[in-house]
This record gives structure tokens, sequence and C-alpha cells, in this order.
């Protein structure tokens, strides 16, 4: 249980270090946090330069597109849902690692709005008592939120009104999340319209817990798995590494690949164009959803891209 609390409490505070520091933050930790938030938003690396942004047809989420539709030509975009760290409603959190997805042709959907950045200024928020029996206080977020991302796509693709219109591929959708978002993504993994599933420094807490108010989660939700799933965590040092090692040893329906990047539970998030996490997850998906092969070859076969690797260690069931 003791662990369980830990990694609970984890999960919350990677959404304050995501956003702000909170007031108790080193000093060292506050002004990383600051710096962050002040630097610009970017477009990402792929060939679709993608931009961030709060649209009328998705009320209460964040969408990050390629910036020029037109340059799509016919091609359609898949679909990201994604829940964020400490379940927040700062669908910003995790900007330049979405955004990058979003450059190579993506729609990407996040829970909550944007609520950290440039241009947006921070506001205090007294912290919330949790209710009796709970370690952490209500999360903002639920995977309700996380799963409405499909129905918003789908209105959007069906309306001549809007710019993505016709654009949307809403046959081809993923979930992913960080932290407690990666809770979320696998409380949605289940729903039929899911291809794919993408959990990052995230898992089922191992001894059953529920330490936090308004989210139960089970590990009977891996039974519900019914397409490929990736995990990536962050090395021994990741508070959820037990739990995400421990859902991957039991998942025995579905293609799983875990792959442990040694940066701790925060991942690469912060880093440009979110680093080697938003390498990996592009590479997944340009796999599971379009069905790149190349793409394919970061994780299958013998000599597997990740398998060459002397950062990351990867393990690999059902591939074949």
């Amino acid at each position: 249980m003791k662990q369980a609390l830990s990694a609970a409490l984890s999960l919350f505070a990677a959404a304050g270090s995501a956003q702000t520091p909170p007031a108790s933050a080193p000093p060292s930790q506050a002004a990383i946090m600051e710096a962050f938030n002040k630097r610009p938003d970017t477009p990402g690396s792929g060939p679709y330069p993608a931009m961030k942004n709060v649209d009328a047809a998705f009320p209460g989420h964040t969408v990050y597109r390629p910036r020029n539709l037109a340059a799509l030509g016919q091609r359609k975009l898949p679909v990201l849902l994604w829940g964020n760290g400490g379940c927040s409603d700062d669908g910003a959190s995790a900007r330049l690692y979405l955004s990058e997805i979003a450059s190579h042709g993506y729609l990407v959907v996040a829970a909550g709005t944007i609520r950290s950045g440039p241009g947006v200024a921070w506001r205090f928020e007294p912290p919330v008592a949790p209710p009796p029996g709970k370690v952490i206080p209500p999360v903002k977020t639920t995977a309700r939120d996380v799963v409405a991302g499909i129905d918003l796509a789908i209105k959007a693709n069906a309306d001549p009104r809007n710019p993505l219109h016709g654009r949307i591929d809403t046959q081809r959708v993923a979930v992913s999340g960080h932290s407690c978002g990666g809770l979320q993504a696998l409380q949605v993994a289940g729903d039929p319209r899911i291809r794919t599933v993408i959990v990052n420094n995230s898992g089922i807490f191992a001894d059953g817990a529920q330490p936090i108010a308004g989210m139960e989660v089970d590990k009977s939700l891996l039974a519900a798995l019914h397409t490929p799933i990736l995990y990536v965590l962050g090395g021994p040092d990741d508070v959820a590494h037990p739990n995400g090692t421990d859902d991957f040893r039991r998942i025995d329906t579905v293609p799983a690949v875990l792959v442990d990047l040694p940066v701790g539970h925060g991942g690469t998030f912060m880093q440009p164009n979110g680093g080697e996490g938003a390498r990996i997850a592009v590479a997944w998906l340009a796999w599971q959803l379009n069905g790149d092969r190349k793409a394919a070859a970061m994780f299958t076969g013998a000599e597997c891209g990740l398998c060459r690797s002397s950062t990351v260690t990867i393990e690999r069931k059902r591939l074949d």
C-alpha cells in the first residue's frame, strides 16, 4: 500500500510539474517550470508544421493539428486522444510532445483547455483536501473527457463549416496519456473504436489500492484490451515502473511492447519536440494506424531499431 500511495502522489505531482510549480517546490525546480512555461510553442519536426488551439467544436479540449490543412492533399488525419499527467485539465501540459505528433499528420485531442505555456497567466489554486479514504483529491478530468474526443472528432468531420470537415479518419483512433492520464488511457482502451494504446510512465496499481478520488482502476481493465499496446516507462527511477511492468507481465491476449527509457517519471515531455518519447510514439502510431512497415522496424525483428539502442531497453509479447 505504501508503494501505491507514493505512486499516486507522483501521478499528481506530474501534473504540477508540467504546468507550474507548487508553492513547496524547490527553487531550482520552480525555475525549471517557470522557464518551461515561457518557452514558445513549436511546430514539431514532421512534414506538417503543427498548431495548438482551442476549437469551439471541441469544448473543454485542446486540439493539435497541422496548421496548413491544404498541404495534406487527400491524406486524412488519424486521431490521438490524450489524458494529461495528474489527470489535470491542462490540455497544454504536454504541448511540445503533442505538437510533434500532430506534425506527422495527426489530429490530437487532449482533455482540458490551455492552462499553461506562453501567454497564459498562472493562477494559484489552493489544494483541495481529499475525501475520506483517499490520498489524492478528485481528478479534474476523467476517462469520459478523454474518450469524448472521438465523438467530437466525428462531429467536426461531418460539419461543412469546420476546417476539419472531411479531413479526419475516424476509423483510425489511438488513445494515450501520461501518468494518471495513462490510467485514463487504460480505462478508454476497451472502446471498440480504439485501434491502439500508448501508456506513458503509468500502470495500474499492483496491490489493488484505489487512492485517487474520482478514479477506480484495477487489473481487470487489462482483460478488455483488444488492440496492440505500448508502455513507455522511465526506468527504475520512475515511480510507476512497478505498476507498468506488472501490467505488461499480465497482458497475454494482445501484442504488447514495453520500452524503458531511463529518464524517470517525468518522461521527455519537456524536451524539444517531446524528445525520445515522442519519436517512439510517432513510430508506433505510424505502424499501428498507418501500416508503415519502416516504422514497424523500430519494434519488430531480432535487429529492431530499439533493440540496437544503447539508451533504451525493449520487451515484446505476441508481435509475431
